[in-house]
């Protein structure tokens, strides 16, 4: 069975995971698929794949994709599977995705740790990105199968690391969507509705986005100094939004947060340091 066609099989099929072998499926590759509620498989076999009644069935793929809800969940269904080669796409933390590679490689299990940075809408499209760290060789030697869900990026030998980047990079996200939503109450509070307000935000979104370059630069030489926008002008503003939003009459729970942080910074010596230096406190 050339690379082109391989024999995958899908442990779980929530939306993410029937996504997975869809995609699979329609690459031309042969696909089992396994989860507790067998009714949950009717669509994919009607394509064409096949039901496993158990676990370890599922097991005697050329590649086992593990999709489950949760690690806890998960780690019986991989001890009955014992895959000869595991790629764990379960979201956790690096410390679990560490654990089961401790575990895969004690049962002489190839494998890789992976996370999707997607919704299931967009797997097998060019939008699609799927992180992946653990074993380089194991990564490689999969990428054809890989390349069918997203594009695969792989980040290293740690097998947490791709869980890590995987928090950091939503940390981001959902920084940036509670500071929009807090945003859309406040000027909401004067009549101004979402549809006049976001382009505004989206533009000033991607300007911000301009600077993430030269405060990563900052960190990474531990040099804070700056003649464009100090620490404490910026933890004033915090107070001036936090002050308008009170008085507005709406939370300041998103605000709040990043004045106490900032102010903290402030009170450590960093106030005519730029914004970066806020990680001295982070850390």
């Amino acid at each position: 069975m050339g690379e082109s066609n391989k024999h995958v099989s899908v442990l779980g099929l929530g939306r993410m995971g029937a996504a997975l072998a869809e995609a699979l499926l329609g690459a031309g590759h042969d696909v089992t698929v396994w989860n507790r509620s067998p009714l949950k498989a009717g669509p994919l076999l009607d394509r064409g794949a096949r039901l496993a009644a158990t676990p370890d069935e599922a097991a005697a793929a050329d590649v086992v994709i593990s999709c489950l809800s949760t690690y806890d969940i998960q780690r019986p269904v991989l001890e009955a599977a014992s895959p000869k080669v595991l790629v764990n796409l379960t979201s956790g933390t690096p410390e679990q995705a560490r654990e089961t590679a401790k575990w895969a490689a004690s049962a002489g299990i190839d494998y890789v740790d992976g996370v999707i940075m997607a919704v299931p809408q967009g797997i097998g499209t060019p939008g699609a990105r799927i992180l992946y760290s653990g074993q380089e060789p194991v990564f490689e030697a999969q990428r054809g199968v890989l390349e069918v869900l997203g594009e695969p990026v792989f980040l290293g030998g740690d097998a947490g690391l791709a869980a890590l980047y995987d928090l950091a990079l939503l940390g981001m996200m959902w920084s940036a969507m509670g500071g929009y939503l807090h945003a859309l109450a406040l000027v909401g509070t004067e009549g101004v509705t979402p549809e006049q307000f976001t382009p505004m935000a989206s533009a000033w979104h991607a300007a911000v986005g301009g600077f993430l370059p030269g405060i990563g630069a900052q960190v990474g030489s531990g040099d804070y100094a700056t003649d464009v926008s100090a620490l404490d002008i910026n933890a004033a503003g915090l107070a001036l939004l936090v002050e308008t939003s009170r008085a507005q009459g709406i939370g300041t729970d998103v605000p709040a947060a990043l004045k106490e942080l900032f102010d903290r910074a402030v009170a450590a010596g960093h106030g005519s340091h730029a914004i970066a230096s806020v990680i001295e406190e982070i850390r």
